[in-house]
């Protein structure tokens, strides 16, 4: 499976952007979603996840209320739907998946990753 992340941008703090994650592969419709992100000088960090149904979501507490993240298995995308952008937010972003049971909960780790887009909120 190979994910191909798009969306990523400059904007204007409190303005958004909607990155876009699109899986290929054999059988890339088994994946869980996540998201993560690297700023300059920082550990790479979670910032959401979404299961393979689609019926459960996690976020991290510094982006809850803010960010949305959804999939359209038809097409094997995931979004995330950043609002309210903060210069903080500034990150490289990353998309990763992990091949799941249909029922099962979102992973704790993830195994598959796509390359990086850039996100870049000013003040």
């Amino acid at each position: 499976v190979q994910l191909q992340a798009s969306g990523g941008g400059l904007v204007q703090a409190g303005g958004s952007l909607r990155l876009s994650c699109a899986a290929s592969g054999y059988m890339s419709y088994r994946y869980a979603f996540a998201w993560f992100r690297q700023a300059p000088g920082n550990e790479r960090e979670f910032v959401a996840a979404i299961s393979r149904t689609g019926g459960d979501t996690q976020y991290a507490d510094s982006v809850k209320g803010r960010f949305a993240i959804s999939r359209d298995s038809a097409v094997r995308t995931s979004f995330l739907q950043m609002n309210s952008l903060k210069p903080e937010d500034t990150a490289v972003y990353y998309c990763a998946a992990k091949s799941t049971i249909s029922s099962a909960p979102i992973p704790v780790d993830f195994d598959v990753w796509g390359q990086g887009t850039q996100v870049t909120v000013s003040s």
